[in-house]
């Protein structure tokens, strides 16, 4: 073969090459790292276990270990890295339940959750989505987990944290509401359709994130031709594990039964010249800032395409309101 023209292949190779071995030998540290905080994690415990920490140290512990070991091996032994090594341990006694895809990072940001449920439901959505820590961290400052905890029962909030969010039907698409602090726009602004279409853009690797896995972003404004008229829902998307087109009109303001009318006349449109074989039937979102739940109930009865009503908001959650009503709903 010809030497210039096999040259630029050869570098290519060597370089995928390098990027392989850089990416095992990263995911091999890491693993390494947090199977060793989780067993100092153990001797902590175990020590306090015998008493010892209580007759020699009491609360002064974590802030001697810091100071000794610091001194004695260098950095990455803070009292709250401690803490969390040792939480580490009592939340996930069996070691090899720990996610070989998480970093330690990863686990520091989700030890701060307040309970078990959460720490589980996060440990679990990380690695399904494979979220960065900065995404971790939106999604639990956005309080996700209580978000989709408070749409389910007892039992369905105990499902999720022990496997996370599973997508099998239309329904489990929904959160409610949707937070979409990152667009930025003021409370008290007085934005119109159009400019929360252009933001969501603009933010489209957000907006994505908030919606979670699954969904692919095919355009805004589709146009349709519908008996000689043209119409456009705001943002079109498929999601591949539905297997569905997934149309999302959003609203200002309430979303009331002229709107539901209009999604069912987009879904109908889709199932007879959009969708092909293979593909589920369409699901229709209509976001708004709020809803007339009645004037829902009655507009929404006799439709048997698949219409769901979300609120979003443009700030994130109270966290104490949230806590105290999932709270209720697990002591019923």
């Amino acid at each position: 073969m010809d030497n210039v023209t096999t040259y630029p292949l050869l570098i290519e190779e060597i370089g995928l090459l390098l990027q392989q071995g850089r990416e095992k030998a990263a995911y091999s540290v890491n693993t390494i790292l947090v199977q060793t905080y989780w067993q100092i994690g153990k001797h902590i415990v175990t020590f306090e276990q015998k008493g010892n920490e209580k007759a020699e140290y009491g609360s002064q512990l974590f802030n001697r270990l810091s100071t000794d070991l610091t001194t004695a091996y260098g950095k990455g032994f803070s009292r709250s890295n401690l803490l969390y090594m040792r939480k580490i341990y009592l939340i996930f006694q069996n070691s090899e339940t720990l996610s070989h895809l998480l970093t330690w990072s990863h686990y520091f940001e989700i030890l701060k959750a307040e309970n078990e449920l959460e720490i589980m439901f996060y440990s679990k959505q990380a690695e399904k989505e494979r979220w960065s820590v900065r995404e971790l961290k939106r999604q639990m400052k956005s309080m996700l987990f209580h978000r989709l905890a408070l749409s389910k029962d007892k039992e369905g909030i105990l499902k999720l944290a022990g496997k996370g969010h599973e997508i099998q039907s239309p329904e489990d698409l929904i959160k409610d509401p949707f937070v979409l602090e990152f667009l930025q726009i003021p409370e008290s602004h007085q934005y119109l359709e159009t400019e929360l279409e252009q933001k969501i853009i603009e933010n489209l690797q957000h907006f994505l994130l908030e919606l979670g896995k699954g969904f692919a972003f095919i355009a805004r404004q589709y146009r349709m031709s519908i008996g000689g008229r043209h119409f456009h829902v705001d943002l079109l998307f498929y999601h591949r594990i539905l297997k569905c087109f997934v149309l999302i009109d959003l609203k200002r303001g309430e979303i009331d039964h002229q709107d539901i009318g209009q999604m069912n006349l987009y879904l109908n449109y889709f199932k007879k010249e959009e969708a092909t074989d293979g593909d589920n039937e369409p699901v229709g979102i209509l976001l708004g800032a709020y809803d007339n739940h009645i004037l829902v109930e009655y507009a929404t009865a006799s439709i048997t395409n698949q219409i769901l009503l979300s609120k979003y908001q443009l700030y994130l959650p109270d966290k104490t309101t949230l806590t105290n009503e999932l709270n209720k709903l697990l002591e019923e």
